[in-house]
């Protein structure tokens, strides 16, 4: 019987645990290396070592209707879109409305998890933990690791030949902070991921010139839609899924790339992805097409070789007197404390966990891995039912057998949001029933059906049930106006 569950990590997957083990009666541990919660969205003034670091200007790419805890909707006068600190305040008041505080032992480094000797019988765990120079052992029945996934940065510089001749300064992404200090210089950024692009802008009004290098390309979209409406609220909805499920790929293909050039012609600015019907997360930047309008950002091919002052790219070009370079080449998944690296294991960046969660080499299935999908959705409702779900299958291991997708299959990170969050919401009961409500809720059914698929829909019914769920759904383009 499950009953003690250590969590690995305060940030907003790591709450959304602790707060879900409570839910369902058992005794939650969240191991904090930091003094504070937040993870990713807690800004310092430099890059910490094991934790995840982000820029002073960071702001969300999700609306607060789509990003929120599912029962905890952000308040009215609220942005769409938050700046990282406003977004860390609201963090802050989930975990004091719900009392999770006290479940949190701050400074606190979990050094090693591994299987006790009986695991196969008991699938208990040992996790050792430091604070104050002090060690110390403890019995779990159930781990849920929420340690994110921007924490080790992927720089690749065997793939830039010539970067160790290279005289100008250069660093990743996770070290950047603010713009000031490259003021009249000339910088390359490399990689056209959100960090990359979003450094890139904001370096254009200090820089003398920026070159944002891309190998691949990708489609770049405004957080800002139709009517001025944000763009998830518009996008993601159970009828725009279920009309790509039906239609014919070869006119969901066209239809995808259409809605993504609907702004501007990606070919005419040297951003269309290589591979055009690719689903994979686009880029938000409302700013970049005006960049390169204006010349203050170049867009350049793949990096082909690094010179002292100069840089080669693949098309023949060069560029001189580059001073400082930047990689946005994003982030390797590592799990340091984990003393079998064969249960969380990854290959090219990809890791093998069932359902997205369950690391399938288990005899007992009592660990969890939190919030390592990406998706067009929000972390945080994701990470709230992946944690649902975990917990259920914790409690009743028997419950995997009942699912339609047999327990140790792999899955990838990148997934359908909608499509993911049915299939666990459908496990454990949490998947509004949109045949019931047609017949006895018409008005929310619409909603449901039509209406954009916010959080709020997956405490409709089943473990965890919210009593405010209807009403936030119903009054979410209010608070979207306000």
């Amino acid at each position: 019987m499950v009953r003690r569950v250590a969590v690995v990590g305060a940030g907003v997957s790591g709450l959304a645990a602790t707060k879900c083990c409570l839910e369902e009666g058992l005794e939650p541990t969240c191991f904090e290396r930091s003094e504070d919660i937040g993870g990713l969205w807690r800004y310092t003034d430099q890059a910490e070592e094991g934790r995840a670091s982000i820029y002073r200007t960071v702001f969300t790419n999700s609306c607060k209707e789509m990003m929120c805890y599912p029962d905890f909707p952000f308040p009215d006068d609220h942005p769409n879109y938050m700046h990282n600190a406003r977004l860390q305040e609201y963090i802050c008041k989930y975990a004091e409305h719900f009392d999770l505080l006290r479940h949190i032992r701050f400074k606190t480094l979990v050094t090693k998890v591994k299987k006790r000797p009986d695991f196969s019988v008991t699938g208990q765990w040992e996790v050792v933990t430091q604070r104050d120079g002090k060690e110390d052992t403890e019995v779990f029945d159930a781990v849920m690791v929420c340690s994110g996934h921007h924490v080790y940065p992927n720089l690749p510089l065997s793939d830039f030949p010539g970067i160790q001749k290279f005289k100008g300064c250069y660093f990743h992404s996770r070290e950047y902070k603010e713009p000031e200090k490259f003021r009249g210089k000339k910088v390359l950024v490399i990689g056209l991921g959100n960090s990359g692009c979003d450094i890139a802008v904001e370096l254009s009004t200090v820089a003398s010139q920026v070159y944002l290098s891309s190998r691949s390309g990708s489609w770049v979209m405004s957080r800002v839609w139709d009517n001025g409406y944000p763009w998830d609220m518009l996008v993601i909805s159970r009828f725009h899924t279920w009309l790509g499920n039906i239609l014919p790929r070869t006119l969901s293909d066209w239809l995808y790339v259409r809605s993504m050039n609907r702004f501007f012609k990606h070919e005419n600015f040297g951003l269309m992805p290589l591979d055009r019907t690719s689903r994979k997360e686009p880029v938000f930047n409302d700013d970049l097409p005006s960049r390169i309008a204006c010349g203050v950002v170049v867009i350049k091919p793949n990096v082909k070789e690094f010179r002292e002052t100069s840089v080669l790219f693949q098309d023949g070009t060069v560029q001189h007197d580059i001073d400082v370079v930047i990689f946005a080449t994003g982030y390797s998944y590592s799990y340091p404390f984990m003393e079998d690296d064969s249960i969380i294991k990854s290959r090219d960046n990809q890791v093998t966990l069932y359902k997205g969660i369950l690391p399938p080499p288990l005899e007992k299935p009592t660990m969890a891995v939190i919030g390592l999908i990406q998706s067009l959705g929000a972390i945080i409702p994701t990470a709230d039912l992946q944690c649902r779900w975990a917990v259920k299958v914790f409690q009743a291991p028997l419950f995997l057998s009942s699912l339609p997708c047999r327990y140790g299959s792999s899955t990838t990170l990148q997934l359908d949001y909608i499509t993911y969050m049915d299939e666990l919401g459908s496990a454990i009961g949490a998947k509004p029933n949109v045949l019931q409500l047609l017949l006895t809720d018409p008005r929310l059914a619409l909603k449901v059906i039509f209406g954009p698929c916010t959080p709020y829909q997956f405490r409709l019914r089943g473990p965890g049930k919210w009593s405010g769920a209807r009403k936030a759904i119903l009054t979410q383009w209010d608070r979207t106006l306000r």
